[in-house]
């Protein structure tokens, strides 16, 4: 059987999960390759990494085609992702509508599972709102760094803390089993992310590429997509 060869944010690695089976029925082809940090998925693709498609944020998409490692008339967006909090299951949800509140309830926590904050879109955000609520000190000995978030899910769900918490992309919480998507960032602390998907220069199957592309952004999975977890512009559900 041959396979597609991906290098994927983690945010929408629930949702190519799911079309695999489709996409393979469809095209006879399987889906291989990575999931993880969009930094280190961009970092792999530009050693020489064999990949037929990456699904990075749109940014990144874009600095990669003008790097001429992504085919630009390819480029197509796949959804809306928001940046959100996890609980593991058998715990309460948390209730945060408010930037004071999200202070609190970090600061009430004895653990606060996190993807990695220099290399990840969660990541990286997670550490300015840290900063920005003053409390970057007072939770660092807290932090529990992972690779992805849904490494950071994994980690969360078997957590033997007391009151553990975590942020990453929705999607990752809502793919990982043993965890519960609490809600939203608040107003002001909020991150909504585009995630784009581009077929590579270099792509050894391209029609097939283009084939998932237009399956990942297709009418026909757009339950899929929202059962996932993407959200239009707008902040609704598909």
């Amino acid at each position: 059987m041959t396979s597609l060869n991906i290098l994927s944010g983690g945010a929408a690695q629930g949702l190519v999960t799911g079309l695999a089976p489709q996409f393979k029925t469809k095209n006879g082809f399987t889906i291989a390759g990575e999931f993880g940090a969009v930094g280190a998925m961009a970092d792999k693709l530009r050693k020489g990494t064999p990949t037929d498609l990456v699904i990075l944020t749109e940014p990144l998409v874009t600095r990669l085609a003008e790097e001429g490692l992504v085919a630009a008339a390819s480029i197509a967006d796949v959804g809306v992702v928001e940046t959100a909090i996890a609980v593991r299951a058998r715990d309460p949800k948390v209730r945060i509508t408010s930037a004071p509140e999200l202070r609190e309830a970090l600061l009430a926590s004895d653990a606060i599972y996190v993807p990695d904050t220099e290399a990840s879109t969660a990541g990286i955000h997670v550490a300015k709102v840290l900063a920005r609520l003053g409390i970057a000190d007072a939770v660092a000995s807290r932090l529990k760094i992972h690779p992805n978030g849904a490494t950071a899910m994994r980690a969360l769900a078997s957590s033997d803390a007391k009151h553990p918490i975590g942020c990453t992309q929705a999607t990752e919480i809502i793919a990982t089993e043993g965890v519960t998507l609490s809600g939203s960032l608040p107003p002001g602390c909020e991150l909504r992310t585009i995630y784009t998907a581009g077929i590579t220069a270099n792509a050894a199957h391209p029609r097939e590429a283009q084939a998932l592309i237009s399956l990942l952004t297709s009418a026909e999975a757009r339950e899929a997509r929202a059962r996932a977890g993407f959200i239009d512009a707008e902040g609704r559900r598909p």
